[in-house]
């Protein structure tokens, strides 16, 4: 093991994998031991059986497949704003300078603290969880792709205009597909953010999604119940990682070189 020398696939699936032997390893030994109680900390036989229950007799299936839909949603609207807005700032300095004061802003403000100002303007239908998931995504997005544009290299933005680009040719020939890779891997982290404000937003004012399972099985002390609620989120947030790896190691083969 050298520092940035890369491992075989194989060797990465087996030490990936191995993690999460010793994870519920560890879980067993503290759950079936006694060392915790089962009030606080349900066992790993236990959380399934209930996850079991949960799919097949109460519906959490619909759970999942709202909580879902509210995320893509919600992420899909605010990528498909910022992507423009950030590709703007990233390559025209004056309106950098004009945006970045009030996006760096409210970057900053939570996404959850808008929540009762939210219910308050859109009610608690399905608007309102969208507009968290856009508060809190969008001006990640816009300024993480700003700065992905803004650092395109100085030799092929003077190589092109060298060859006689305009300033639109360098943008669509250029920075943006110079940029792409980065902006694809911009997208896949904040897609990651996106479930935490979602997990909030049902937490209030909630009648279905997976947020509003763990509040009801925390109000039954039901921790088998919000294990599997959390593990469930972790699994999709998972595959959609893979997913999002697989598609740019498709569409941008070239940025893998080297890793």
């Amino acid at each position: 093991m050298r520092p940035l020398v890369p491992v075989s696939p194989g060797a990465r699936i087996a030490l990936g994998a191995s993690f999460f032997v010793l994870f519920v390893a560890f879980w067993s030994l503290i759950t079936f031991g006694g060392f915790v109680p089962k009030t606080f900390l349900a066992d790993p036989v236990a959380m399934l059986k209930s996850g079991y229950v949960l799919i097949a007799e109460m519906g959490f299936g619909h759970d999942i497949g709202m909580t879902v839909w509210r995320v893509v949603g919600g992420f899909v609207i605010a990528a498909a704003l910022a992507l423009p807005l950030g590709v703007l700032m990233g390559a025209y300095k004056p309106i950098e300078a004009f945006l970045e004061p009030f996006v760096s802003f409210s970057r900053y403000l939570p996404a959850s603290a808008f929540i009762p100002l939210l219910i308050l303007w859109a009610g608690i239908g399905e608007a309102q969880k969208l507009a968290v998931i856009f508060i809190g995504s969008f001006f990640q997005l816009v300024l993480m792709i700003a700065v992905a544009v803004g650092n395109a290299r100085r030799d092929l933005v003077e190589a092109a205009y060298t060859l006689g680009a305009t300033d639109g040719t360098l943008v669509r020939r250029v920075l943006i597909p110079g940029a792409a890779p980065e902006i694809a891997e911009i997208l896949r982290m904040v897609l990651g953010w996106a479930w935490t404000y979602i997990i909030v937003a049902e937490l209030i004012g909630a009648s279905s999604g997976i947020g509003h399972m763990i509040v009801d099985s925390q109000a039954l002390l039901a921790t088998d119940q919000i294990i599997f609620g959390i593990i469930v989120i972790g699994v999709i947030g998972l595959i959609s990682d893979f997913i999002f790896k697989w598609a740019n190691r498709r569409l941008f083969p070239w940025a893998a070189l080297g890793k």
